[in-house]
């Protein structure tokens, strides 16, 4: 019995040892080391994915959303004329006539420049920035990520959501991929990439933190994604993609309010972007409708006049004269609770629904008068710029 386990004891070290050997031996050999693992784990996943990646890239990686929005991201420079503002003693008559020839002399202007960046649509050279990228520029130049570079024309622009559209005469463009699937969703991973502080261009990695931000004071017209991506002076204009390098927004702005207000940043949602490229290509200009009022938010002794103090809506404060608010009989004091029969939530929603029509549309309107309720008819203008 004793000589039994003796051999059990010393067949089950023979293997132990006959394992080493295999295992030393190998290590002194030719092949490569790898085949160790690959051996002893049987072609096991987790070790074929360390010892088979050819590519050596990280698992999390961006790399490929980035070479496939990059090249449709430009930087754009503006340039234009500004005169220097004058002494006040200057601009008097007495002066003009004593030392006119002098004064003018004086009277000179700077060349301002700007930064910025726009990301191409399509094939035949249309390009997205912000208008507040282009404003009042006399010379726009657009350089590519392939260093070819050319004048831009202005197409349009829309100050009421800072979009402009412009056009180069270049041809073998690579317009960026438009994200389709889904609209952006909080936590969804983001890639702002432009040219900030013009040092060439650059990716910043973040999350969408959240979408339909409105009340910001930056347009008219606001709908933000807001993101902690970094945006800084020159990402203006850029794209802002997903994690397969598609077109989710117009990187806009960021916020701060003095020092220490860092990770706030807004971009306008691709679908807006592209309506207002659109019209601005189709007709030449944005064309929205116009009923003449001006609204505020509901007051607590406005709401209980109605009789419903939770009452939603907008609060009609003032009425343009001869617009088709006051043609059809709109009053200030009245409350607008439905345009269509859609509820209106509040001033903002209000302006969007009208917006939203085309001058000459017959637009319905609920107004409540006190406890009385009316529907009146108009019919939209063009909103004025």
């Amino acid at each position: 019995m004793k000589l039994i386990k003796a051999a059990g004891f010393l067949f089950q070290f023979g293997l132990i040892g006959l394992g080493l050997a295999v295992v030393y031996i190998l290590l002194q050999s030719d092949r490569d080391p790898t085949e160790i693992f690959k051996f002893l784990a049987a072609e096991d996943p987790v070790v074929s994915q360390i010892t088979n990646s050819a590519e050596h890239r990280p698992v999390f990686s961006y790399a490929d959303a980035v070479a496939s929005s990059s090249p449709s991201v430009v930087t754009i420079y503006t340039s234009k004329q500004v005169r220097e503002k004058t002494h006040p003693l200057l601009e008097d008559p007495i002066f003009n006539q004593l030392f006119g020839d002098q004064l003018k002399r004086r009277n000179r202007t700077h060349t301002q420049t700007n930064l910025g960046s726009g990301v191409i649509i399509g094939n035949e050279g249309h390009i997205i920035t912000n208008q507040h990228v282009i404003n009042g520029a006399d010379e726009i130049l657009i350089s590519l990520p392939d260093g070819r570079g050319s004048e831009a024309v202005l197409i349009g622009e829309d100050r009421d959501t800072d979009i402009a559209i412009l056009k180069i005469p270049i041809t073998g463009l690579t317009g960026i991929k438009i994200a389709e699937q889904r609209e952006p969703s909080v936590g969804d991973v983001v890639l702002a990439i432009g040219n900030p502080l013009n040092v060439g261009q650059t990716v910043t990695l973040g999350i969408i933190s959240a979408t339909g931000r409105n009340r910001v004071g930056l347009n008219t017209f606001e709908n933000f994604i807001q993101t902690d991506a970094a945006i800084n002076p020159g990402n203006s204009g850029g794209a802002l993609v997903n994690a397969r390098g598609e077109l989710i927004g117009i990187n806009t702005a960021i916020f701060s309010q003095g020092s220490g207000a860092t990770g706030i940043g807004f971009a306008i949602p691709a679908s807006i972007a592209l309506n207002i490229m659109r019209e601005i290509v189709d007709h030449g200009k944005i064309t929205r409708g116009w009923m003449g009022v001006e609204g505020t938010e509901i007051t607590a002794s406005a709401a209980m006049a109605t009789g419903n103090p939770n009452i939603r809506g907008a609060l009609i404060v003032g009425v343009f004269i001869d617009s088709p608010a006051d043609k059809a009989g709109i009053q200030t004091g009245d409350i607008m609770v439905a345009v269509d029969g859609e509820t209106v939530t509040g001033v903002r929603d209000l302006l969007e629904k009208i917006t939203l029509h085309r001058p000459g549309d017959t637009i319905e309107v609920d107004i409540l008068r006190g406890p009385k309720q009316l529907t009146l008819t108009l019919h939209a203008t063009e909103r004025p710029q």
